[in-house]
């Protein structure tokens, strides 16, 4: 059994995108901080939220194809904070746009956040010794700025299609950019300084509620990321292209009869030349390294894949046509124990799981996810039925970013009139009364054997299909929900409360001590 879940408890998935704030996207500021108070009024004890980098519009800014695996999503930044530090007057903050409540518009909040920013950075002072620490300290930063400050001189496009010595990496090349662009590059900086100590700040306040914070690790990064970009040997690129050769995905399943073909460039886990695995190794230790400087748990998203992934030909439109291909295995994970100790990792192992992916799992001692929405298919001995839980080392869920709402996946045409019947029954309820059935399932997944039970926000609230966060396979309308703050009440946080303490999920009350009753205060 994992130690971090030595304890029954509860959560909600939301991410920062989602949380109400008037400045058209949720941050890690007053709006995070708002968000900490209802988790612990409502007897939560972790907070889950997706990958927190800086995201691309061609890619429908989805948190899952960042432009760097270390760096910080600059719309997440706090402007109220920057009102503290000095660096913005309110009156900046009061000429923003109308926003809207329900859905973030990123090409809007961009445009808004940006020019707030550069604004911050004209009153900044650059030889502030942390800051400069900041940057002495921070080993991909340098590359990261200079990656950003190359994509607006070369107008967004890809790094592959950038001048050649760029594109190679040729030194003499970067360092005479370096000092073209050197005012820009300490823009970059700032940002991810301010995203640094916000984040810093966010984290010591969910400390001291009890609140253990669930990161996001994406296995794969996106093609025109700087990741790839300074680490091309890792990855199956062609040497005069650039482009990948073979790109990630997974077969048919439940969200797609074509398969998924997400376009990552595959690692080379594979090869034979000892200083590409090296470089591959050690940069996976630098980002779980980062990832739990950040989090106290990290999702790893697609587990699977270090067991075996679905690798595709680069030239093929769709995933039907891929094949498995063994990945690291357990040797990884011993590799990274070895420089960074046990760390503590849920499986994301949904999908097609074989027993080579349970034995890794289970060898690990990783908790796996169990998805309620998954249970429901007439077969008894369905994995994803509470009665059939094998071990409490796992985590429930109603359902994921990735799928519909409780409410509209019951109302939806996935499932008949039967189906409903027998999920109204497994939860003990009449199938004439068709309300709260997201309480329902809420009460179902409190009452499992699983030691962790999250719900996504908006199950929470009883929301429908209009305001899911994701459609696999679809390429826009994703990553936009956001929450009104006049949904977050009293009412609903007792109501989870009463809940979770009835199913033994509630943290136990803690007396503080003089000491830490003034740090709370003064914070």
């Amino acid at each position: 059994m994992t130690t971090f879940l030595s304890k029954r408890a509860s959560g909600i998935l939301a991410h920062i995108t989602s949380l109400p704030s008037p400045y058209g996207i949720g941050d890690i500021g007053l709006s995070a901080y708002a968000f900490l108070d209802f988790l612990h009024d409502a007897g939560q004890s972790t907070w889950q939220f997706l990958p927190t980098g800086p995201t691309n519009p061609i890619f429908d800014n989805s948190p899952y194809m960042s432009t760097s695996a270390f760096a910080g999503s600059p719309l997440l930044i706090s402007l109220e904070l920057l009102v503290e530090e000095k660096l913005i007057s309110q009156r900046d903050l009061d000429q923003a746009p109308q926003f809207s409540e329900y859905l973030t518009d990123y090409r809007h909040v961009s445009s808004f956040k940006n020019s707030i920013l550069q604004q911050a950075f004209t009153r900044f002072d650059q030889n502030n010794p942390d800051f400069l620490q900041f940057i002495k300290k921070t080993s991909w930063l340098r590359d990261y700025c200079l990656f950003m400050v190359l994509k607006e001189e070369y107008e967004q496009k890809g790094w592959f299609d950038w001048p050649r010595k760029l594109a190679e990496r040729d030194m003499t090349a970067l360092n005479e950019k370096a000092k073209v662009h050197a005012e820009r590059i300490a823009y970059y900086s700032f940002e991810q300084f301010t995203f640094h100590n916000q984040w810093q700040r966010l984290r010591q306040k969910s400390r001291k509620k009890g609140i253990r914070l669930i990161g996001d690790i994406p296995i794969y990064v996106g093609w025109d990321s700087v990741d790839v970009w300074v680490n091309q040997s890792i990855f199956f690129l062609n040497s005069k292209t650039y482009h990948p050769t073979k790109v990630a995905g997974v077969p048919p399943d439940y969200f797609s009869k074509t398969g998924q073909r997400w376009g990552n460039p595959l690692y080379r886990w594979d090869s034979i030349d000892q200083t590409i695995k090296k470089q591959l190794y050690f940069w996976w230790t630098e980002r779980f390294s980062a990832v739990f400087q950040s989090v106290d748990i990290a999702r790893v998203d697609h587990f699977r894949g270090f067991e075996a992934y679905w690798s595709i030909p680069a030239s093929h439109k769709t995933a039907m046509n891929g094949k498995w291909v063994k990945g690291p295995g357990i040797n990884f994970f011993k590799e990274i124990y070895q420089s960074l100790g046990p760390l503590n990792i849920i499986a994301e192992d949904l999908g097609e799981i074989t027993p080579e992916v349970i034995a890794l799992r289970n060898s690990l001692g990783f908790p796996g996810m169990k998805i309620l929405q998954f249970a429901f298919d007439g077969n008894l001995e369905n994995s994803f039925l509470p009665y059939n839980f094998d071990t409490p080392n796992s985590i429930i869920y109603t359902g994921t970013h990735d799928n519909d709402t409780t409410v509209g996946w019951f109302l939806s045409d996935k499932l008949d009139d039967t189906r409903r019947r027998a999920v109204k029954k497994y939860c003990n309820r009449d199938f004439r009364d068709g309300s709260d059935i997201h309480k329902d399932i809420i009460y179902l997944a409190l009452s499992s054997i699983s030691r962790l039970a999250i719900f996504p926000l908006q199950d929470i609230l009883g929301f429908g299909s209009d305001c899911k966060m994701n459609s696999p396979g679809s390429k826009e309308g994703n990553w936009t929900w956001r929450c009104a703050p006049r949904f977050l009440t009293t009412e609903i946080s007792s109501w989870l409360h009463d809940q979770c303490d009835q199913f033994g999920r509630c943290p136990a009350e803690k007396t503080l001590t003089n000491t830490e009753q003034g740090e709370i205060c003064n914070a």
